[in-house]
């Protein structure tokens, strides 16, 4: 619990190190629909007070979503909507609404796949732009798969968590994240470094803040957890962004834009850990990037090839998120600076250059002073 009210702004160091200041000019989410398919949400909490739909319960049915007797729920739609004011948690999309779909029961657990492709397909049936599942399996399900495509086909974003090792359900990136066209989101600490807890798999499309995370708990409470599941919705509230700022682009366009404008940590291009690279909110809304005809996550498309470095897909200033601390050089990458080698390569080449045009003045010099030139 973290019981210092005013406090809690401080604590979301997520928000300068994803620079939600400049964000902000641009979108905060106005007009977009979130579902946050989890353990319910509490509607009442101040933070969130009028910014909570009625939803749709899959556990029991005793509630319309606006109820949330574990926490996750709420703590969830806390990181996308929070108010925007002077108190409490604020949301990365503070004017967005949250979608409630309650599938997660006392235990913060779901019984079946079943359960998750009902809440996946309600969800799309009413209205939500983007859909959040901070939740997974190890097992695959192909009644979940056929939901999720259900969904895209409806133009919709969706985005899930890559799932925790102390979850004990395996090392693999968790289902529904690793489905593809699915955006699956690993955990970044405040260093920018990957958080370790975080499973990570070549299924990994973006990475976002997962570490020391405070949010909103049912009954006016908060809360500091870690994982990947509040990492995912920090992402969500980046694609509502978009969705709120530019309403002609579809789903895959929204995408198009998140991976090509994050921040690419790790190897250059996409890496198992952090993916295309940590989210970049504000890029994503100012940067100039190609249209695609698809889901750029999928093949066949018409989209870009999913291999390829973000940075070669965008004019915006590739600037790091926030103020982190150093990251071993093994891991590192950034493309406004040269590599050794290229510095050892290109002083090569400009003394090459020097020597070449030293001697060829030489010459010249001598042709135009011997006596018995004509």
């Amino acid at each position: 619990p973290v019981s210092a009210n005013d406090d809690i702004r401080n604590s979301e160091w997520e928000l300068g190190f994803l620079r939600m200041d400049q964000a902000w000019q641009q979108s905060t989410g106005k007009g977009q629909v979130v579902a946050v398919i989890d353990s319910g949400v509490d509607a009442s909490h101040p933070d969130l007070r009028g910014s909570v739909l009625p939803g749709h319960d899959f556990v029991d049915g005793s509630t319309d979503g606006r109820r949330d007797d574990v926490g996750h729920g709420t703590m969830v739609a806390s990181l996308i909507a929070g108010h925007k004011d002077d108190r409490g948690v604020v949301g990365l999309a503070p004017d967005s609404r949250i979608l409630p779909i309650r599938v997660l029961d006392d235990h913060n657990e779901y019984d079946s796949a079943d359960q998750v492709a009902s809440a996946v397909r309600w969800a799309t049936d009413h209205g939500a732009d983007v859909i959040n599942l901070s939740l997974g399996s190890a097992q695959t399900a192909t009644v979940l798969s056929n939901a999720l495509h259900y969904a895209a086909d409806h133009d919709v974003v969706v985005v899930a968590c890559t799932g925790n090792l102390s979850n004990r359900r395996g090392t693999n990136v968790w289902h529904p994240a690793r489905e593809p066209g699915v955006v699956a989101v690993s955990g970044v600490t405040k260093q920018g470094e990957f958080w370790r807890g975080s499973l990570s798999g070549s299924a990994t499309v973006l990475s976002a803040p997962a570490t020391e995370i405070v949010g909103a708990h049912p009954g006016g409470d908060y809360q500091q957890m870690q994982g990947t599941s509040f990492a995912a919705p920090m992402v969500s509230a980046a694609a509502a962004l978009v969705r709120s700022k530019l309403p002609e682009l579809s789903a895959g366009n929204v995408i198009q834009r998140l991976i090509t404008t994050a921040w690419d940590y790790g190897p250059p291009g996409r890496d198992p850990e952090f993916g295309f690279g940590i989210v970049n909110p504000t890029r994503a809304l100012t940067a100039s990037v190609p249209t695609v005809s698809g889901n750029p996550l999928l093949r066949g498309t018409g989209a870009q090839d999913v291999g390829a470095s973000p940075q070669q897909h965008s004019t915006a200033s590739p600037q790091r998120p926030g103020t982190p601390g150093p990251v071993s050089q093994a891991r590192k990458h950034s493309s406004e600076g040269l590599s050794a080698a290229q510095v050892i390569l290109l002083a090569n080449v400009i003394v090459t250059v020097f020597v070449a045009g030293a001697c060829i003045g030489v010459l010249l010099m001598r042709r135009r002073t011997t006596p018995t030139e004509k």
